[in-house]
């Protein structure tokens, strides 16, 4: 008999069913010990001293915070079920919002008898714990094959509870609300100029790139062309393009008094909704080629079989089947937008770059946050809603 079978067999531990759940589990851990939870600063220009999660929220919520990381990694070790799915969504949901809960009461507890110009800010450990749970609900709720209404729910639910917390006061004592309580108009005011510019943008991008998708498609011979031109715009760095068209807007704009008096000039909204519509074309043109030109060639002989004109075909049968691989170009542009946006603040265009511009000026992290998480929250709603959409209009024209 060898030595192999005499040699009795190592028992190795168990591997977990779910890896994500315990890495995300094991990197909360390893944020909120390495981590201060949320800095104590004199005042709003100088970083602060960080201060841990169990020295600033308290045992209550650190606790809270253990026993969710606790239940989440042994989900992790179990059988992949859809309800156990479900439940790591709602303790991760639950996280979520107790880190949240957590950073408000840590200011409050940390501010005190400190002096008027002390702020609390939020540290790397909140947004590494924060990040963690965040992950943690999209990967359960994507192991739990939810649908759209699910999913819609409970991006409410989270995004109602947060704002509760916001109503109630309980993250008052955070630097970040004091900044939005001194700038609550201008920031109502810079929401609205950041949409605008976005859908201002977005709209002429779909009606231009559409056409030139299409135009690519029926005549062959322009599609290398075509790209070639559009490729080269995504090659310039916005700054550069708003740069390149301040000189031919401003130009426009005094030799035609009726277009400044409309706004359009070197600077301001016109020139940063004319780089973003530049900017977009690439994505809605290829989107529109891949997605009509996708379209299954039995479909459109069926349809002539049955008599229909080429309006009809397109508008009823390419169109319909083509949708999801154009709201997924959709997606990409409003994306995109929503980000370069936020650029256009260098040259008065306002929106919520101004903030992020102001914070860096003056260097207040704070202020820089005000204007770049909204920014990253709309991003994201819109990326969201729109693949949502994208894979519901998927599933209604699957063949």
């Amino acid at each position: 008999m060898s030595a192999a079978a005499l040699t009795p067999p190592l028992h190795s531990a168990p591997l977990p069913r779910n890896q994500v759940l315990p890495a995300l589990v094991a990197a909360a851990v390893l944020g909120a010990l390495a981590c201060g939870f949320v800095g104590l600063a004199p005042n709003r220009l100088v970083s602060g001293q960080p201060v841990m999660l169990w020295d600033a929220a308290g045992g209550g919520f650190a606790m809270a915070l253990a026993a969710c990381g606790a239940i989440l990694l042994a989900i992790g070790f179990g059988a992949p079920r859809r309800g156990l799915a479900y439940v790591a969504a709602v303790i991760a949901g639950a996280a979520l919002v107790i880190v949240v809960a957590a950073a408000g009461h840590a200011a409050a507890v940390v501010s005190v008898a400190q002096p008027p110009a002390a702020r609390v800010s939020l540290g790397a450990g909140f947004w590494i714990v924060l990040g963690c749970a965040a992950l943690a609900l999209i990967d359960a709720l994507r192991r739990a094959e939810a649908g759209v209404a699910m999913q819609l729910f409970v991006a409410a639910l989270a995004a109602g509870a947060v704002m509760a917390l916001v109503a109630t006061g309980f993250l008052d004592s955070l630097s970040l609300a004091n900044e939005f309580a001194t700038r609550r108009e201008a920031f109502a005011a810079a929401i609205v100029r950041h949409i605008v510019l976005v859908v201002a943008a977005v709209g002429p991008a779909v009606l231009i790139g559409v056409p030139l998708g299409l135009l690519a498609l029926r005549r062959p011979r322009f599609e290398t062309p075509l790209f070639t031109i559009l490729n080269l715009v995504q090659t310039i760095p916005s700054i550069a393009l708003f740069g390149l068209l301040l000189v031919p807007l401003s130009a426009l704009a005094t030799s035609l008094p009726e277009l400044a008096a409309l706004g359009i000039g070197g600077v301001g909204p016109a020139p940063a909704i004319t780089a973003l519509v530049l900017y977009a074309l690439l994505p809605v043109a290829r989107s529109t080629l891949a997605g009509i030109g996708g379209v299954s060639p039995a479909a459109v002989d069926a349809a002539h079989g049955l008599g229909m004109t080429e309006r009809q075909i397109f508008w009823q049968v390419e169109m319909p089947l083509a949708l999801p691989v154009l709201i997924a170009g959709l997606r990409i542009v409003t994306v995109q937008a929503i980000g370069l946006a936020a650029v256009a603040a260098l040259i008065g265009a306002g929106g919520l770059g101004s903030f992020i511009f102001d914070g860096l000026g003056q260097y207040a992290t704070d202020l820089v946050l005000l204007g770049a998480l909204p920014a990253i929250l709309m991003a994201l709603m819109a990326d969201f809603l729109l693949r949502l959409l994208s894979a519901a209009l998927g599933r209604r024209y699957a063949p």
